[in-house]
């Protein structure tokens, strides 16, 4: 029987040094920055080998997201065109937004969960919730889950 692997979530500044150059190199390549892999290990400052050991077990958490579903939760102010303008950014940005629930407000706070697919997104998901934490009458805006396999 295989093994399922164990996925964790990192942030980034915990990481070992290799890993954050494992990912540059690979944006490198993507990006068309580097040409080959000789190119972009040499850019990064790592080996081919431990690019080659490490590539296929570390992502950015947008890359394994793109798109899934991903559940998102906030906490608003319980004013009129907040959870509008929510929306609105979501939509601006692209998420394709799939079920909405809001909690009646009390002490006048309401909690709102959204789940929306991300395939569309044109910003990370790290930038989505920078924007909607800056929004007016949004507390706290996270992301809660993804689908299986998603995150």
């Amino acid at each position: 029987m295989k093994e399922v692997p164990k996925l964790y979530i990192v942030e980034g500044s915990k990481l070992p040094e290799v890993f954050l150059r494992v990912i540059e190199t690979k944006r490198l390549l993507q990006s068309g920055q580097a040409k080959t892999v000789n190119d972009a290990v040499r850019r990064t400052g790592i080996s081919r080998s431990a690019f080659y050991k490490y590539k296929d077990s570390i992502s950015l958490f947008t890359e394994i997201s793109e798109g899934r579903i991903i559940t998102f939760g906030g906490e608003l102010s319980d004013e009129p065109g907040v959870l509008s303008g929510l929306l609105n950014l979501l939509a601006k940005l692209h998420a394709n937004i799939l079920t909405i629930n809001q909690n009646i407000p009390i002490d006048g706070r309401a909690t709102v969960t959204i789940s929306a697919r991300t395939g569309g997104l044109e910003v990370e998901i790290d930038e989505l919730i920078r924007q909607s934490n800056a929004l007016p009458g949004v507390i706290k805006f996270e992301v809660l889950a993804g689908e299986k396999g998603g995150i």
